[in-house]
Parts: structure tokens; sequence; C-alpha cells
């Protein structure tokens, strides 16, 4: 089965760049389009998606508060920010809202498509140009203290999820802390198990909504 996807750009030329580069996709089918968030919303309500490619800056309401919308009554439904903002602050509230993903609208066209893809699979998809400040710029710092009373994870498990949000594999995690791939799967288990979390998108949304990965 094709990709569903759906489009939300204020701009006729952006939304009809990112069009042509769809329509060139077998695996990915464009359902529809809208310039604003009250027609995004009928919009979306009515094809039920199952990924929406978000402007954030929209005439009459803001995308964060229209994928915070979205999310909330169709939290199946995938969002990618797509976007001119490359500041850390848009990328937090963004995530906050509870976007899979973020890309910049300078960003080529393969990158749109690949991250359309990656955020289907279940992957946290942030543009290359803003990764590094915000992820692994904010988990070089020194391993967490004990986790308060609220967190379910012990200590070791919240090194384990800071190394996961930054995208290492368990192996890359083992060496890294110094234990074995098994104890790392073990540790993975009891974290997704412990937080509810479906998969890494959850997790990265979880390091940094609880401070793990700070900005």
């Amino acid at each position: 089965m094709p990709i569903r996807v759906f489009v939300v750009d204020d701009h006729a030329m952006m939304r009809a760049g990112t069009r042509l580069v769809l329509e060139q996709e077998p695996d990915i089918t464009l359902v529809g389009e809208a310039a604003t968030a009250a027609a995004a919303w009928e919009g979306v309500a009515t094809w039920q998606p199952d990924l929406v490619v978000m402007d954030i800056g929209l005439p009459d309401e803001s995308g964060i508060q229209l994928t915070r919308k979205v999310k909330a009554r169709f939290p199946q439904i995938r969002v990618l920010g797509l976007t001119v903002h490359d500041d850390e602050g848009y990328v937090l509230e963004l995530l906050k809202a509870g976007a899979d993903g973020y890309i910049v609208k300078s960003s080529a066209a393969a990158d749109l498509v690949s991250a359309i893809r990656q955020v289907m699979e279940g992957h946290a998809v942030l543009d290359p140009t803003i990764t590094r400040a915000v992820i692994s710029g904010y988990v070089t710092k020194p391993p967490a203290p004990a986790p308060p009373e609220e967190s379910p994870l012990t200590a070791r498990e919240k090194e384990v999820l800071v190394l996961v949000a930054q995208g290492l594999t368990n192996a890359e995690i083992a060496r890294r802390l110094y234990i074995s791939v098994k104890t790392v799967e073990t540790h993975r288990a009891h974290i997704m198990e412990k937080l509810g979390a479906h998969d890494r998108t959850d997790l990265v949304k979880y390091a940094i909504r609880t401070g793990l990965i700070e900005l």
C-alpha cells in the first residue's frame, strides 16, 4: 500500500513543488493539500492520511497548534514538519506538539522523500542542519543524576535512553557503557515497557520532554 500524504503549506509554489516531487514516487500518494489550518483540519479529518507534511507558518493558525490538534484527534497519523525555520526552539515546540519529524524547506527533494519514508518506519527525523544542535550537542553532557521520584527509569536506563535518542545502535551503546549487547537489549525492552513507548520516536520525545536532552 502506498503512503497516503496530505500537504499543508500556505505558499502555492511550495505546494506545487512538493506535489511534483511526491508524484514521482511510486510508493507515495498525495491525497490532498491545503493552504490554511482550517482547510487542513477539514481535509485531514476527511482523508485521514498516513502522514501530514506540515508547514509551521500558516495564516490562520500555527502549524504547531494544528499538529497538536491532529495528534490529539488522530494519534495514528504521522506529522512531518516542513518549514523555513531552522531554530531549535521551533523544533522543540513542534516535537512537544507531537510531530514525528522535522525538515527545512531548503532541503533537497530526495531528503523530503527519505524523511517521509523514515517517519513511516517509526524513526524520529530531524533535518541534518539542526540534528547536531538538538540531539548530539545536548547529549554530550555527563550522565544524568538519579532520576526524580516520578521517573520510572533507573539511572542506567536513562543513560541507555539518551544514547538511543542520539541514534546509537545496541552494539555502539554496549561499547560506550562497557556492557554486553544483550544487557543493552534488556534495558531497551524495560524502557519501552515502562514508558509505554512504541518506537524510537516516542523515546526521543520523552527524552526531550523530561530534560534528558535539554535545550
